[in-house]
């Protein structure tokens, strides 16, 4: 895991108690990013929903427009722009004058649309979401590329549609594809030749289709003449640390079963049963990590030996603990996690150990040097001069 490093960001979708003020929860957000920013966090990738309440962000281009003024490095992407729901001209010409926005800092993550009653609102058959994201996946690519593209399907038509501004930078945007457990994603990121966006990498069936979906997109990118690129491939898990893991427990069991509650019975969502302690049920099966900065290094090192190497580990951002332990968690994962999983410490301690080690011969090179300066000061001008404590050495050493 030393080459290369692996970066560290978040994925946003976000989670909001619809009792709470969303205003608020908004403004929140923007502070999270700036926070993450200011911690040295790489990328957060800000979701796009429609319905349930909670995960009350309508437009991840919008909020990264904001994220932009208020940051200065982070990466911002969208987590994802769900394909469906636009014509893929705008959202090419939305993403492009977001480059400009953000000086090159914004990416675009694609996918169908994660929640069923968003589909139904606006009259798609939740059944045909997956054919319609890989009918538009082509040309938003080809757009950001600087085609021209002319091209009808039964929900949209291109005629000589080209975007009037060039990149903003050589590489242009990086694009990425959503992918679960379904080889959909996979297959679209190796056709495209683009990133893949592994959301629910530590669920159970994420985690058990890691390889497998990495194999597929390999396989897909030959078939097209593309190159998959592991540095792209980012994986997603929730996480909460503190200093001890009874800590890091008790600061989430008072928000915690309604978020459980959304997912199981609003959003319907895969998720574990319902259990007497579905904490505990999520943690044994490796799909939450709760407790402390080891514990997190550890679920890194467990995914990266089932994917076989990835570039990216994206958070979750959840909000199940209150505002001060939640930024101490990140602080906590930037301050042991990121430079351990990194091997970013080695040469330090390295260094300490060699300086412990000759710390005798080191100490004693010291106190010659100076004695020396001693006794040249005061054979110039006398020990009557020398400070009492400069006096001492000077006798110690014989002088």
């Amino acid at each position: 895991m030393t080459n290369p490093r692996l970066r560290f960001g978040i994925f946003l979708a976000p989670f909001h108690p619809p009792q709470d003020n969303p205003a608020l929860c908004i403004e929140r957000d923007l502070q999270l990013v700036e926070w993450l920013d200011q911690l040295g966090y790489d990328e957060a990738w800000i979701g796009e929903h429609h319905s349930g309440g909670w995960e009350i962000s309508a437009s991840p281009e919008v909020f990264i427009a904001a994220a932009a003024q208020r940051t200065a490095r982070i990466r911002l992407g969208t987590g994802v722009s769900s394909l469906p729901y636009h014509h893929p001209f705008m959202l090419a010409d939305r993403m492009r004058q977001l480059e400009y926005l953000t000086r090159g800092r914004v990416m675009l993550g694609m996918g169908p649309g994660s929640l069923p009653s968003d589909a139904y609102m606006m009259g798609i058959e939740t059944a045909r979401v997956r054919d319609m994201m890989d009918e538009a996946i082509g040309p938003i690519v080809r757009l950001l590329r600087g085609e021209t593209v002319t091209l009808k399907t039964d929900w949209f038509a291109l005629r000589e549609a080209r975007l009037q501004l060039a990149p903003y930078t050589e590489e242009g945007i990086e694009i990425a594809v959503a992918n679960q457990v379904s080889p959909t994603g996979a297959r679209a990121a190796g056709k495209h030749g683009v990133s893949l966006l592994s959301i629910g990498a530590t669920s159970t069936g994420g985690f058990n289709a890691l390889a497998s979906n990495w194999a597929i997109a390999e396989e897909t990118a030959r078939e097209h003449g593309k190159l998959m690129h592991r540095r792209g491939w980012r994986l997603t898990g929730p996480v909460h640390v503190a200093e001890t893991r009874a800590e890091a427990r008790a600061q989430i069991e008072k928000a915690f079963p309604q978020w459980f509650d959304y997912f199981l019975n609003v959003a319907a969502l895969p998720m574990a049963p319902d259990t007497k302690d579905p904490i505990q049920v999520m943690v044994d099966s490796g799909f939450l990590v709760l407790g402390t900065p080891d514990d997190c290094v550890a679920q890194i090192e467990r995914l990266y030996r089932q994917s076989g190497g990835f570039g990216c580990f994206l958070l979750m951002a959840h909000n199940w603990a209150d505002w001060a332990a939640t930024k101490r968690s990140y602080e906590l994962i930037a301050q042991y996690v990121m430079p351990k999983v990194n091997h970013l410490l080695e040469s330090r301690f390295g260094s300490e150990s060699w300086l412990r080690q000759n710390h005798d011969k080191f100490h004693g090179a010291m106190q010659s040097a100076v004695g020396a300066k001693i006794a040249q000061y005061a054979a110039e001008k006398g020990t009557a001069n020398l400070a009492p404590g400069l006096l001492d050495l000077f006798k110690e050493k014989g002088q």
